[in-house]
């Protein structure tokens, strides 16, 4: 929802100044610069379709950090998807967690194929950090933790992994203690609810919902560790953004 007019004007004033930053003294380590986290790649529909090699290489032409989407498919490999089914991008019914790799190579988004973390990795290669959130259901949980850390135990480029399952950072906390973790927060998740998730994913960062900045838990919560914000779609986005948090996951015109 669009801030009051009073409320943008003072975002803008801000933006008009250095880039705000908190009082933190470590800096982020996935701090990916002015250009922010482009979501789900820098897509464009039909033309460039979110989460494909072509958005994610868009990105990285643009300089911009990579935000995207992980899923574990039936023979336990990581795919880079948003949905839990194809119905919205490829007109399938087929769950993902039901597909093998080799089903996945035959659908079709907008002309592009699915990619999985290994031809992510190998694009990208360590020139902009990568925000990874794990989409996690019921039992999947363990096998795609196990998946994830195998891909990923050797790239040697900076990325951090989130979800909105706090378990998956408290997992990543004790068997993955060096790499960076975070939560996804949601800004109507009720604050008992949110804090007893804090507490358990014990996360390095977070990621929160643009709706949220500017509430006094977003500013405490930055004093002790990075903010990144999702999603800035809209100028007034990127202006509450570069007031209240520390980094933007952005698309259309929120760009920072």
């Amino acid at each position: 929802m669009p801030a009051a007019p009073s409320a943008c004007r003072s975002f803008r004033s801000a933006s008009r100044s250095k880039w705000m930053r908190s009082s933190r003294l470590r800096a982020d380590p996935l701090d990916p610069g002015r250009q922010g986290f482009a979501h789900r790649g820098l897509h464009r529909w039909p033309e460039i379709p979110e989460n494909t090699l072509t958005a994610f290489a868009a990105a990285l032409e643009l300089g911009a950090g990579i935000e995207c989407d992980l899923r574990l498919t039936a023979d336990h490999r990581i795919a880079v998807y948003h949905d839990a089914d194809g119905k919205r991008l490829s007109g399938r019914d087929d769950r993902l967690i039901d597909c093998t790799s080799a089903d996945l190579s035959q659908w079709d988004v907008a002309g592009k194929p699915v990619p999985l973390i290994e031809q992510l990795l190998w694009l990208v290669d360590g020139r902009v950090p990568l925000l990874l959130e794990a989409k996690v259901e019921g039992s999947e949980l363990w096998n795609m933790l196990a998946a994830l850390r195998h891909a990923v135990a050797n790239y040697r480029g900076r990325f951090g992994i989130m979800s909105f399952d706090p378990r998956v950072s408290r997992w990543l906390k004790t068997n993955e203690p060096g790499w960076q973790r975070g939560l996804v927060i949601q800004d109507a998740l009720p604050p008992m609810k949110r804090w007893a998730a804090l507490r358990l994913a014990d996360p390095t960062f977070a990621s929160v919902q643009v709706a949220a900045l500017g509430k006094p838990w977003v500013a405490k919560l930055r004093k002790r560790m990075p903010i990144h914000s999702w999603t800035s779609r809209t100028r007034d986005d990127a202006d509450k953004v570069r007031a209240f948090a520390d980094a933007a996951i952005w698309e259309a015109d929120g760009r920072p």
